[in-house]
């Protein structure tokens, strides 16, 4: 069994610093780019399934990234994002917090401490229904020789990976991965082995160019 862990492709809510967890928006002009140009990337991997959080940001990447497929694309509310409650459409900027502060940075700096605020889960909680998913998938007899894509969220592919992860202590590994980022894990005998992590299609360049140019034009909204 392989396993292609992708991060949804970016939305209007990213770009506004806002909370999505399990609301948010669909994909904006560049979250469909960075999907197609993911699905283009990865069109030479056989894929045979795709699980996809329900949430129409993790949807819509799970269809453009399977154009041309005539494979099922099921839903999997195990692997929806963290719900953030009553802080869900809330800025996360640090620089225009709508948030309690050392709440939201313990959410990145000491994950395993968060406190999560009312409605809202720890991660882990995410990490818990994660690995129930996890555990049911790998232990299928009828998927042992499949490729499948698993659409998701930032924090969901980490408590998801966090299965394969051998320090499993580090949460983050690094930070929430970029959008359409894809990590590979391979099963074999019940066990499964990070192959690949936080893969993008797109180049990094592109990226990382198109949130200096946004945070270009924030710095001088502000002034």
């Amino acid at each position: 069994m392989i396993l292609y862990v992708i991060r949804h492709g970016e939305t209007s809510w990213n770009k506004q610093r806002r909370l999505q967890g399990q609301h948010g928006a669909d994909l904006d002009s560049e979250g469909v780019l960075l999907a197609e140009k993911t699905r283009d990337g990865m069109k030479d991997i056989p894929l045979d399934l795709c699980y996809t959080s329900p949430l129409i940001r993790a949807k819509h990447t799970a269809e453009i990234v399977c154009q041309g497929r005539q494979i099922p694309i099921l839903e999997e509310k195990r692997v929806m994002e963290i719900a953030f409650g009553i802080w869900e459409g809330k800025c996360c900027d640090l620089n225009r917090l709508e948030i309690p502060r050392e709440r939201y940075l313990a959410f990145h700096e000491d994950p395993w401490n968060y406190q999560p605020p009312e409605g809202g889960e720890s991660v882990r909680d995410v990490v818990d229904r994660c690995r129930d998913f996890y555990e049911e998938l790998i232990h299928n007899p009828d998927l042992q020789d499949k490729s499948i894509l698993i659409s998701t969220h930032g924090c969901a592919s980490r408590a998801f990976l966090n299965n394969v992860y051998e320090d499993k202590s580090d949460f983050w590994h690094g930070g929430v991965p970029m959008n359409c980022a894809v990590s590979k894990v391979v099963v074999e005998n019940g066990r499964g082995r990070l192959e690949e992590s936080d893969r993008v299609y797109y180049g990094k360049e592109y990226y990382h160019n198109f949130y200096q140019a946004q945070r270009d034009a924030e710095l001088n909204e502000n002034k």
